[in-house]
């Protein structure tokens, strides 16, 4: 079974910038700069055939690169927070690139459910919540990077990746590129 996404990878100075937000975190476990990176499907878990055709399917995919920028950070969980993220400003190019990528992971036979998209690059992960002191310390460190922003960058490529869970964190592995193009959308 392959546990797979569809992503954009990050260039090098949005991964440093994305560390340097990083610096200083009151709790939690950070991710790697080799680990940024903006998740445009979470496909599952699937046999190695299925993740195949999905691949296959993605290969298809034609439009245009386009730019992102990312702007602020944030935390998600509420009252109990358990991630820390910069937040991507909003670009068609982006949706668009979601839309196809969801039609064709559909097309080889996935049920993928209907849920809200709320594209972010996770930059810190709080296991099982922080609370009290921690979790305020940490929507201050929040509060004192709100005015975050990295780009804008071209998106050339998105890519097909593995990711296995693991103690210490997710460890992702490419498993395939798909380039976007500098022609029209189709």
């Amino acid at each position: 079974m392959i546990r797979a996404f569809v992503g954009i990878p990050l260039p090098g100075p949005v991964a440093g910038a994305l560390s340097a937000a990083q610096a200083g975190l009151p709790a939690g476990k950070p991710v790697t700069p080799e680990n940024f990176h903006i998740t445009v499907a979470f496909l599952g878990e699937y046999p190695e055939p299925l993740v195949e055709d999905i691949h296959l399917a993605l290969e298809n995919i034609r439009m245009p690169a386009f730019e992102l920028a990312l702007s602020g950070v944030g935390l998600f969980g509420n009252d109990r927070p358990r991630v820390f993220y910069a937040g991507v400003r909003p670009e068609p190019g982006l949706i668009r690139l979601r839309e196809k990528v969801l039609r064709a992971a559909r097309s080889t036979g996935l049920k993928l459910p209907r849920e809200r998209y709320n594209p972010h690059v996770t930059l810190a992960r709080f296991n099982s919540g922080l609370d009290g002191e921690l979790a305020q310390d940490m929507r201050d460190f929040a509060a004192r990077r709100m005015n975050f922003i990295a780009g804008p960058f071209v998106v050339s490529e998105f890519l097909l990746i593995r990711s296995m869970l693991g103690r210490t964190g997710p460890v992702y592995n490419q498993l395939a590129a798909y380039p976007l193009s500098a022609g029209p959308d189709t």
